[in-house]
């Protein structure tokens, strides 16, 4: 009986999960606060110990082998459990546990931040850490715990469940309106700015424009860092916006913005606000966290508030 071999070392498969995870050494370099050719070097200690390569390298990206996916599923799955039972810890130790969320700026300040008192009134144990970024936070590598998102949901890897959709209109302020500017047909707006926040790929538009048979190609856009930019650019009268209501209920409710068409109007079920958790067990605070979004959320939408 031959006897058993050793595993390899954790750290080259930290480095081999975290690339796998990301099909990328870099990003995974990044994670693990190392350089990119330390992982380089990890990942090729651990092909060596197994005797099989586990990445095709390409010019500009990588990809598992056959024999990588399959390791990865077993690994990832591995350190999902250890990921899980640290979090099970942490929570039962720590005095107060803290819950890392992931979040657009334009969601955190415009819509939670004036709810928050009362998550923190029902859960103070609990403190939130609230990450803003226009780049997707990483949910299931552990980046955050949870994480809210705008769009139509399906992200891989992850669970997406929906807190409210959103309707979506073209708004100004009231003067870009006045006299022969005002626009009687959605082709009218096109000779607007259309103020636009950056994204990788902006469906909202996409799908508004074909909603009401409008060409966007020539259109002139002015690309703004975020969606408060975009708010703060419309409310000075530098163009049109793409009003998510859920957001601007404030300015629409004051007229300080209208809608510049009110008849062009997108209520899209699809297109909204997601929480975004890991597909393993949720320690108590996300749980906490989410049944209070999804309680919250419903309760706006049962009271027709946008």
């Amino acid at each position: 009986m031959h006897p058993a071999r050793p595993l390899p070392p954790l750290l080259s498969l930290r480095a081999f999960e975290a690339a796998a995870r990301r099909l990328s050494f870099s990003l995974a370099a990044q994670e693990l606060f190392v350089t990119q050719s330390a992982v380089s070097h990890q990942i090729q200690k651990l092909e060596a110990d197994l005797g099989v390569p586990l990445f095709e390298r390409r010019t500009r990206a990588i990809e598992l082998t056959p024999e990588g996916r399959a390791y990865y599923d077993k690994v990832h799955a591995a350190f999902e459990l250890l990921r899980a039972g640290t979090r099970e810890i942490r929570v039962h130790v720590d005095e107060r546990a803290t819950l890392k969320v992931g979040i657009l700026a334009s969601f955190a300040t415009r819509w939670l931040a004036p709810r928050l008192h009362e998550f923190s009134a029902a859960r103070p144990g609990i403190d939130l850490q609230l990450r803003p970024e226009i780049a997707l936070a990483d949910v299931s590598g552990g980046e955050v715990d949870v994480a809210i998102r705008y769009g139509r949901g399906g992200w891989p890897g992850v669970r997406s469940q929906q807190l409210m959709s959103e309707r979506l209109s073209l708004v100004c302020v009231p003067s870009l309106l006045e006299g022969k500017r005002r626009p009687r047909k959605p082709q009218d707006l096109l000779r607007f700015p259309f103020l636009a926040s950056y994204s990788t790929h902006s469906f909202e538009w996409e799908v508004w424009a074909h909603r009401f048979g409008l060409d966007l190609a020539r259109v002139q856009r002015v690309q703004l860092h975020d969606y408060n930019i975009v708010v703060e650019a419309a409310l000075a009268g530098q163009g049109i916006a793409m009003g998510r209501h859920r957001l601007i209920a404030q300015q629409l409710a004051s007229k300080a913005l209208v809608e510049a068409l009110p008849d062009a109007v997108l209520d899209d079920p699809r297109i909204g606000w997601w929480l975004v958790t890991p597909k393993g067990t949720l320690g108590d605070p996300a749980s906490a966290f989410r049944s209070w979004l999804m309680q919250t959320a419903g309760q706006e939408a049962l009271d027709g508030t946008h």
